[in-house]
């Protein structure tokens, strides 16, 4: 079972989403080390997901199906916003700055996962699945946070080092305004397609 939920977190880890986006964009302008704050910050969100998950709001979810769909729709409105703010980065001269305050960057990580509806797939949909109610939550919820939270921060790794090793090439106008706007669509697409898979 723990095998299991490892693997579904580590492909969730890898695949293009928002926080990868975040990540990504992170690592482009400012480097590995600052962009693995934000990727903190989004495994940071991980845990109150995670909490929320064990202590039953999956089936909150399912009693308050409406409080949930505007949950899910301010969520993809605030991504929507993001992704529009990354698709106009690649018009401005692109060099790597300082980056901002590591408090800043790390906000940023919280503040795009508790928005993020691909979230709701993963904890409030699939993780109630790995739980065991005769077993104790508490374990059970450590022992889970742990897991998600080295396979998102591996996964976010991964990506943070290859858009570190890429940051040359965004030198190019072209490539940079190409990357960000399929970056912006990508980041949407996903947000987007986690309120679909969640509708009900």
């Amino acid at each position: 079972m723990w095998l299991a939920l490892v693997s579904l977190f580590l492909a969730g880890g890898l695949t293009p989403g928002p926080a990868v986006m975040l990540v990504v964009t992170s690592s482009i302008r400012y480097g590995f080390g600052p962009a693995m704050l934000a990727a903190i910050g989004v495994c940071a969100a991980n845990l109150l997901w995670t909490s929320l998950a064990v202590s039953g709001a999956a089936a909150l979810s399912r009693a308050l199906p409406g409080a949930f769909a505007v949950l899910k729709l301010c969520g993809l409105g605030f991504v929507v916003f993001l992704g529009a703010r990354m698709a106009r980065l690649g018009a401005v001269q692109f060099d790597r700055r300082e980056p901002p305050p590591r408090a800043r960057l790390l906000a940023s990580g919280v503040a795009l996962q508790l928005a993020n509806p691909n979230a709701l797939v993963y904890f409030g949909g699939m993780l109630p699945a790995y739980i065991d109610p005769a077993r104790s939550a508490l374990g059970q919820a450590a022992i889970v946070m742990a897991s998600v939270t080295a396979t998102e921060l591996v996964g976010l790794a991964v990506y943070a080092a290859g858009a570190d090793a890429l940051a040359r090439r965004f030198a190019s106008r072209g490539f940079a305004v190409a990357f960000f706007r399929l970056a912006a669509l990508v980041m949407v697409g996903s947000a987007a397609l986690g309120v679909y898979a969640t509708w009900r």
